[in-house]
C-alpha cells in the first residue's frame, strides 16, 4: 500500500472514530430526528452536495447502529451505506472492515506491478492519456501529468486523446473538440491552454486561448471540420446514435480507443499497453520512466506526491483515486 492510500485509510478511519466519539462524548441533544428523519436528512444533503445535479438518491434501508442511524441508499447503480447522528447534525462515511481494505489493497499493489511490469520498454516512450474533457477524474489526471510533461519534454511523446462517448453533455464534446484542434494544429500550445483551463472550467475558454497564444480563428476552423467530418453535433442531436442510448459517441479517437481497449476516463497507456499510476506527479513519472531503456536523467527529478483534487480547480486530496474513472 503507497503512502497516499494509508493516508485515505487513516483519514476515513480517523472520521468514523470521530462519530463514535461524538456519539459517546460529544455535547448532548435533545433532538432525535428519528429513522425517517434520518432518511430525509441524507438524501437531502447526498443529493445537494454530493452528486451532480439531478441525480437521485434511493434510500434502500435506514437502521440504528452503535448509537448511529444507518442510512443505506443506492446512486447511478451502486450501493452505499452511510451514517448521521441521532440528531441530524454530524454525517459520516461508510464503515470500512480494515482486513478487508488491506487485503484489497495488497492484491491491487501486486496487480499493479504486473501490470507496469509488463509495459514495454522504447528510447522514446508513447504515452497516450484518454480523458473526458469534463470528467472530475480526467482533469485530476490531466493536472497529475502536466508538470511530468513539463519535466520529460521531447524525451517522450505525449498525445491527449478521448474516449470515444461523452458523459457530461454537449459541453464536453465541444470541449474535446476544442482540445483536439488546439493539439493537432497548435501542439506547443496545449499543455499551457489546460493548466489555465483546469483551474476553473466551463466559461473560461477564450480566455485560456488568449493567455496560451492559441490562434482561436484556426481552433474554430478546425472544431467545423471535424464536427463536419465525424459528424460528432448531428450524432449528438440523434440518440438512436448514442453509445448505449445513454452518452452521445465522440469519434475522434475511436480507433485507437478499439486497439487498446479503453473504456473510461482516465485511461494511461504507454509504448502501447494501458498502464497503472496514480494521480499524483511522482507516481506518473516513475510509471513513464519505467518505459524508457535508459531512462534519462530527468526521471530523477523530485515531483509532488500528493493527488490533485479531481474536477476543477487547485488543491489536492487524500490518497490518489486511482481506481476513480468515468466509464461504463
Amino acid at each position: 500500500m503507497n503512502k497516499n492510500n494509508i493516508a485515505a485509510l487513516i483519514l476515513v478511519v480517523g472520521v468514523l472514530a470521530a462519530g463514535i466519539w461524538y456519539v459517546k462524548f460529544g455535547p448532548k441533544r435533545q433532538t432525535d430526528i428519528g429513522l425517517e428523519g434520518a432518511k430525509t436528512k441524507v438524501t437531502e444533503f447526498v443529493e445537494k452536495n454530493l452528486v451532480q445535479p439531478g441525480t437521485k438518491v434511493d434510500v434502500t434501508d435506514t437502521s440504528l447502529e452503535n448509537g448511529l442511524y444507518k442510512v443505506s441508499f443506492k446512486v447511478g447503480g451502486q450501493s452505499v451505506d452511510t451514517y448521521i447522528t441521532k440528531d441530524g447534525s454530524k454525517f459520516f462515511p461508510q464503515a470500512m472492515d480494515m482486513s478487508e481494505v488491506e487485503k484489497q489493497a495488497a492484491e491491487s499493489g501486486k496487480k499493479e506491478e504486473a501490470k507496469n511490469a509488463a509495459v514495454p520498454k522504447t528510447d522514446v516512450p508513447e504515452v497516450n492519456l484518454f480523458v473526458m474533457s469534463y470528467c472530475p477524474y480526467g482533469t485530476q489526471a490531466e493536472k497529475g501529468i502536466l508538470p511530468v510533461l513539463e519535466t520529460l519534454g521531447n524525451k517522450i511523446k505525449f498525445t491527449l486523446k478521448f474516449v470515444d462517448y461523452a458523459m457530461h453533455d454537449k459541453k464536453e464534446l465541444d470541449e474535446n473538440l476544442r482540445q483536439y484542434c488546439i493539439q493537432k494544429n497548435q501542439p506547443a500550445k496545449l499543455a499551457s491552454y489546460l493548466t489555465c483551463f483546469l483551474k476553473k472550467g466551463q466559461g473560461t475558454e477564450n480566455d485560456c486561448m488568449t493567455s496560451a497564444g492559441v490562434n482561436a480563428a484556426q481552433v474554430v476552423s478546425c472544431i467545423s471540420a471535424t464536427d463536419t467530418q465525424l459528424k460528432i453535433t448531428e450524432s449528438y442531436n440523434d440518440k438512436s446514435k448514442w453509445s448505449n442510448g445513454t452518452y452521445p459517441p465522440f469519434d475522434v479517437d475511436k480507433t485507437d480507443v478499439q486497439k487498446y481497449g479503453v473504456q473510461g476516463s482516465p485511461t494511461l497507456v504507454v509504448n502501447g499497453q494501458a498502464a497503472s499510476a496514480g494521480r499524483d506527479s511522482a507516481s506518473i513519472l516513475k510509471t513513464i520512466c519505467g518505459a524508457f531503456n535508459n531512462p534519462p536523467v530527468e526521471c530523477g527529478k523530485e515531483l509532488s506526491s500528493a493527488s490533485p483534487s479531481p474536477g476543477f480547480g487547485e488543491g489536492t486530496v487524500a490518497g490518489s483515486n486511482s481506481d476513480a474513472s468515468c466509464g461504463n
